[in-house]
């Protein structure tokens, strides 16, 4: 059953991962990351085919907790891997558990609660600022207080929901914001030690492929269980048919759609890629799995941001936040986790077969 590849932490997640590289014959190299109490914390890239070939890059866990799921596909795939070799003169680049500190602390952001999508700036310049309305949600978005049961927050999200319209809201919330390190959505002041490590090494991994698809793994947004394929480029129509064609035009959305289920983000990765490597074919896109309704995701990480800064370690509330914000990201349901095993296959594969013919 699909359900078998989901691990019970990060530690167990990045040593079976280890491990299937290891018995898919990969080449493995690991990137160690502040130390924590919790033990050994790095980005682990496992690397398959030649350097000339063009590559499938599939990534995880760049939002911490969402390498659950996004670690859980990554073992099914290098299990087929170990048992029928892998697509022929493709290069499969496989970068596990990018926040290794959220995912084995049950945290969407990083150490200094950086989300790492809002982390890679072009410039220095833009660690700065924060949307217009951000500042009048801070403290509804982030009560300086222990979380508690008694506090009606969704009844007032629903509220500015219809007072604002979902659309602008989404963009005002979680497009980014520099102004807040305690807040949600922060991106930092200047690249964190996982964004410098894949700054630092992509060009290695990249090696010389001259046609590049990269499926980056996340869970959150959208209908429970299914899937949609986030374009980040600023203007795709060039590449609209491409990307119809290879995964299903129903499957495919660009941020910049203005009634989209997601929004536009300021620091993303994906445009950090593109931009890197533009003198060569980088295709990128965000495989957005869907979990619950936008208004519980929202509560789960105003709970366990507003624990983790408030809190009491391992008190009842501060069990609550963690075991809801996993619930949110990674749903138990043996339903939903068979249901996205098999999607998130059938994206890599789709993205494979792309690289083969073209």
């Amino acid at each position: 059953m699909s359900t078998q590849y989901f691990s019970a932490s990060y530690a167990e997640a990045r040593r079976r991962f280890l491990e299937a590289a290891n018995a898919a014959g990969a080449r493995v190299q690991s990137y160690p990351l502040p130390a924590q109490s919790t033990g050994t914390l790095a980005i682990d890239v496992a690397i398959l085919g030649a350097d000339d070939a063009p590559a499938l890059v599939v990534s995880s866990g760049l939002h911490g907790v969402e390498g659950f799921f996004g670690s859980a596909v990554q073992l099914a795939l290098l299990e087929q891997f170990s048992k029928t070799r892998p697509t022929p003169g493709v290069r499969h680049v496989l970068i596990h558990g990018v926040n290794a500190y959220g995912f084995a602390h049950l945290r969407r952001t990083n150490e200094d609660n950086v989300d790492l999508n809002r982390n890679f700036m072009a410039n220095a310049g833009g660690y700065a600022g924060a949307p217009s309305g951000y500042a009048g949600l801070n403290r509804l978005l982030n009560p300086e207080s222990p979380p508690s049961r008694l506090e009606p927050f969704k009844t007032k999200a629903l509220w500015k929901i219809w007072q604002a319209g979902l659309p602008p809201l989404k963009e005002t919330v979680a497009r980014g914001q520099y102004e807040y390190p305690r807040g949600l959505f922060y991106g930092g002041k200047k690249p964190c030690a996982s964004t410098q490590i894949v700054q630092d090494h992509c060009d290695d991994w990249l090696a010389t492929s001259r046609h590049i698809v990269h499926i980056d793994l996340h869970t959150g947004l959208g209908a429970h269980g299914n899937y949609k394929l986030l374009l980040t480029e600023s203007d795709y129509t060039e590449r609209r048919d491409w990307y119809a064609a290879t995964f299903g035009a129903s499957h495919i959305e660009p941020l910049t759609k203005p009634d989209g289920m997601a929004y536009r983000v300021a620091g993303q990765w994906g445009p950090w890629m593109q931009q890197h490597f533009q003198s060569r074919n980088y295709c990128f896109a965000g495989a957005e799995f869907g979990t619950y309704g936008v208004v519980r995701v929202l509560a789960a990480l105003r709970a366990e941001n507003r624990a983790h800064h408030h809190g009491t370690p391992g008190s009842p509330a501060y069990l609550r936040a963690k075991k809801e914000l996993l619930e949110c990201f990674c749903p138990a349901s043996p339903a939903w986790r068979c249901q996205v095993i098999g999607g998130g296959l059938r994206v890599v594969e789709e993205g494979s077969v792309a690289l083969r013919v073209s």
